[in-house]
């Protein structure tokens, strides 16, 4: 007896119906960098700070020693935890100082805002389309979990500090001693500008919800949780210019955003629309007067029409008409395929 014919639709691991934002965060949702609380907290000088993590590429290059511009910072970072000037710095401390960020205007509502756009046609619930935030950020993931975004986002890509790290031979050792204070000493994690596209590929393939797909495995695009095409990817400047080729390459959206109040990120990223690396650009101000707001909001719903539109004409592509009935003078119908069945029958 032959196997029953099963749908594309019924063995697919994803209806591919998510629609994703994602987000940088320093200079894009916020002004300038995360770490000004941190700085604040300890009285540390922030300028002397950033100063002191630019010469360091430059310092160890004399030794003979390649480090990574974008990610050095944690080392200077955990440098003044053991040196002294941030004694007793924890995730804890930094998850409640990431409470003090200022986000840019219109931020969380907008992010909120979008999230409602999925549920604001009946075409749209009645296809299961769902609106998913993530940021993907070069600053410390503890931070943004404890700012006012957080409730707001399906998942944080930032970098992670471990706490007290597990001595030599530990895995010997009966019993592991209680640290009373917990404070930061290694990196756990270093996200920089080239592994965001890393982060953007596990959004892709749905990496974050199923770890059992391994983000470098081989998945069909028809397999994959979100589309490229579902994606617009938004940022501040040219260090996010691999992200935005993967995103642009994929059929997804780029928009880049500037302070109103400096000139040269106006410039920056007009040059980077004249080059053809973004869509679009505009303030970054999230309010409903904003262009910013307004170009999003819109190119949510066209992505939300068109999912809608594909699966429709799947559906019309996969059930054939119901049979009807013929009087002795009507023609012959004309032949049709078998439909096919799906998964718990026809």
């Amino acid at each position: 007896m032959p196997s029953p014919i099963v749908s594309d639709a019924a063995t697919k691991l994803h209806s591919q119906q998510i629609v994703a934002c994602i987000w940088d965060f320093d200079k894009t949702l916020i002004a300038g960098y995360m770490q000004s609380p941190l700085f604040r907290h300890f009285n540390v000088d922030e300028k002397r700070f950033w100063n002191e993590v630019n010469a360091l590429p430059g310092l160890y290059a004399a030794r003979g020693q390649k480090v990574h511009r974008d990610t050095i910072y944690l080392n200077h970072l955990l440098s003044y935890v053991k040196g002294g000037p941030m004694k007793g710095l924890s995730n804890a401390l930094l998850r409640k100082l990431g409470a003090e960020l200022k986000f840019y205007p219109g931020l969380p509502a907008f992010f909120e805002e979008l999230r409602n756009i999925p549920l604001s046609r009946p075409e749209y619930v009645r296809h299961g389309l769902k609106l998913e935030h993530y940021v993907v950020s070069t600053g410390l993931a503890e931070m943004i979990h404890g700012s006012a975004i957080a409730p707001f986002v399906e998942n944080i890509y930032g970098c992670e500090l471990i706490e007290n790290p597990l001595p030599p031979f530990f895995s010997t050792q009966p019993e592991l001693a209680v640290e009373a204070n917990p404070e930061v000493a290694q990196i756990g994690i270093a996200i920089d500008n080239t592994s965001k596209t890393r982060c953007v590929f596990e959004i892709n393939k749905g990496t974050n919800k199923n770890p059992e797909v391994d983000v470098n495995a081989k998945v069909h695009a028809d397999d994959r949780r979100v589309p490229f095409r579902n994606m617009i990817y938004i940022a501040d400047g040219p260090s996010d210019v691999p992200v935005f080729s993967v995103v642009r390459k994929g059929g997804g959206k780029a928009f880049a955003v500037y302070d109103p109040s400096n000139p040269a990120e106006f410039r920056q990223n007009d040059l980077m629309l004249q080059t053809g690396r973004i869509h679009a650009y505009g303030p970054a101000n999230y309010t409903p007067a904003s262009s910013s707001h307004m170009w999003m909001r819109m190119h949510v719903q066209e992505i939300c029409d068109r999912v809608v539109h594909e699966q429709e004409l799947y559906l019309a592509r996969r059930v054939s008409g119901p049979p009807r009935h013929l009087h002795k003078d009507d023609p012959a119908p004309a032949p049709q395929m078998p439909k096919q069945n799906f998964l718990f029958g026809e």
